[in-house]
Order: structure tokens, then sequence, then C-alpha cells
């Protein structure tokens, strides 16, 4: 199973639990990226493009991406202008991309919001750029403050923050993602019946156990016994 065979996104947290899990490198981005739409998560194939002053790149980014894209604009995680606005994301919508992150700033914040476009970015900035953009080849990759995003890179994003899942072992991933998902929701829905947490991992076995085994972790506990919850 890959990611474009989910009817919706799994969980970045899923995605994380897993990724330690398999021993699997997927990169987180910045935590200063936050959503101006919480509550509205998305993933996709990344878009990704390095923006120099002028929306020409952005359109191209646009134009080229395959469907239900995320377009990722590095900005250089700059604090003095806003890269993207209502009609460079309003373009993205109608092209039928999920979503965008900016290392950088947006503007335009209302009608963004009216748009309904998911967005992480740095924050709002009424200023667009007011440098003369180089000359030049549309750059598509993206960093966003180190993280490298490329094409065949999948972007998962909701409001824990955004992930950069590379192909590597990625079908396996998501597999794993899926359990830890569906074994986490049983064991909540026993919890929200009336058994607790503790009763379902057997949570005085283990403190048995450790009073008499103090290497014994928690960890190692849960993995001997099945359990899903990861510390």
């Amino acid at each position: 199973m890959d990611m474009d065979e989910l009817s919706e996104p799994l969980p970045t947290a899923a995605i994380a639990d897993a990724a330690v899990r398999l021993g699997i490198r997927v990169s987180a981005a910045p935590a200063a990226l936050l959503p101006l739409l919480p509550g509205t998560a998305f993933a996709g194939p990344a878009a990704p493009v390095t923006h120099l002053g002028s929306v020409d790149v952005l359109l191209e980014a646009i134009d080229d991406a395959p469907p239900g894209a995320v377009l990722v604009v590095d900005n250089g995680g700059r604090h003095d202008e806003a890269c993207v606005g209502d009609l460079m994301l309003l373009e993205a919508r109608e092209a039928g991309m999920r979503g965008a992150v900016i290392w950088g700033r947006h503007r335009d914040t209302a009608q963004l919001r009216e748009i309904g476009l998911p967005v992480f970015s740095l924050g709002a900035y009424p200023f667009g750029p007011r440098r003369v953009p180089p000359a030049g080849r549309a750059m598509r990759s993206a960093y966003l403050d180190g993280v490298p995003v490329g094409a065949g890179d999948w972007i998962v994003a909701d409001d824990d923050g955004v992930l950069v899942v590379g192909r590597d072992r990625r079908e396996e991933l998501v597999a794993t993602a899926v359990r830890i998902q569906s074994v986490e929701g049983e064991q909540s829905q026993r919890m929200r019946a009336g058994a607790s947490l503790r009763d379902q991992l057997d949570f005085a076995e283990y403190r048995r156990r450790q009073a008499a085994e103090p290497e014994l972790t928690l960890r190692r506990y849960l993995q001997e016994t099945g359990g899903a919850i990861e510390t």
C-alpha cells in the first residue's frame, strides 16, 4: 500500500512511530511552520520550488505538478516579505493541489482562509517581494531550514507538523503506520468503554517484572507483549 491509495491522510504521529519502529529515515519540517487552517490534514507528492523573488517559478511548479500534489516553496525562511498570496494559492487549489508548505511567510490571510487550501508557513507579512529576481531556470527543489525536499518525496501534514517522506521503504512504512493507527484506535475505543489503558497493557505485570528486572523498559515490555504505544 502506498500513500496515494489511502482514502485520507495518515496522522503524522502514526507515520513518525512507524519510522522509529522500522528504522526508516523520515524528516520533520521545522516546528516553526504553523497551519493557517488548523484541523485540515493533507498529504501528496511534493512539488518543490525555490522562490527567488518572482511568481513565475511558482506558476511553473503548479503547471508541472502531479495530481494531488503539495506545493513546497523555499523562500529561505525570510521574514521581510511574503512570497505567496491569495492568487497563487487559489491557482494551486484550482489546479487540484492538496496544500502548500511555505518556508517563508504568506499574505492575504483573510482571503486564504476563504480559499480553504491548507497552508503551513512562518506566518503573515503584508509586503510581497521588493527585490529584483535573478534570471535563470527554476530550481525544482526546496529546503525547509535544511530539510531537503525533492520531487520524489511525499508530504504529510496535520496539526502536529509536516513530515517529508522519501521513497525508501515507503509502502512498508505506510502499512506499519496503518497497523499502529488501527491498534491504538481499538485501544482508545476500549478505554472509552471502561477498560483503562493500564489494564489493557497489563501495567501491573510490567511493574512486577520491572521491580525484579530494573533494566526492563516499558518499550521492551510492550514489544514483547504486542503493545502499540510508542515510548
